[in-house]
């Protein structure tokens, strides 16, 4: 997905899965919330347009669908970290992640053309289910143990690393990875005797 961050850079930043851009719509406590999009149905639709799931998608939102979604989205966050730091689960997070997860997903078609499409009539409430059909799957699958928080200090996107060394340690390496490298450079121009680079 291509991002544009509060300062204005606008970057490419690969989750690895479609649960973890869910989050990417805002979340829990100060950094996420600031964020938030899902104040609206327009908020969900446009993060639908942006997301791995591909083009055609047209999805109606009710208001009550659109609180469940902040409430998993929210619970996805709180998983993750769990996951990320070694903690047990809250048991709150996987209830609602698999009460999500038990409901019909989105239902793909295939057209004449062999294109993907999207059978008409999706609801949000299919678009969570898919959403937490994939959760189960990266937090019960092999790239479980690869659920990242980026590297830098300011910065809490997750992501999986999918990379074959899984050695990822960025958002995206134009992004934090290259203000990591700037300030490593700084840092060993002053220690070497040099003048503080601006």
């Amino acid at each position: 997905m291509t991002l544009i961050h509060p300062d204005g850079q606008v970057f490419r930043f690969d989750a690895g899965a479609l649960c973890l851009e869910l989050l990417l719509t805002g979340g829990p406590g100060p950094v996420a919330a600031r964020f938030e999009v899902l104040c609206s149905a327009e908020g969900l639709r446009d993060w639908v347009r942006r997301c791995r799931l591909g083009p055609g998608l047209d999805v109606t939102v009710s208001a009550r669908e659109l609180a469940r979604v902040r409430e998993v989205r929210d619970a996805l966050w709180g998983l993750a970290h769990a996951r990320t730091n070694g903690h047990a689960y809250a048991p709150e997070g996987l209830a609602l992640v698999n009460e999500a997860a038990a409901r019909p997903p989105l239902v793909p078609r295939m057209t004449a053309d062999g294109a993907h499409a999207w059978a008409p009539g999706a609801t949000a409430t299919a678009l969570l289910s898919t959403v937490a059909r994939d959760a189960v799957d990266l937090f019960t699958g092999p790239h479980a143990d690869r659920i990242r928080v980026c590297g830098a200090d300011d910065c809490a996107l997750l992501f999986v690393d999918t990379s074959r060394p899984g050695r990822r340690r960025w958002c995206a390496m134009e992004r934090c990875g290259n203000r990591h490298k700037v300030r490593a450079h700084r840092a060993r121009a002053q220690g070497e005797g040099g003048a503080a680079l601006p």
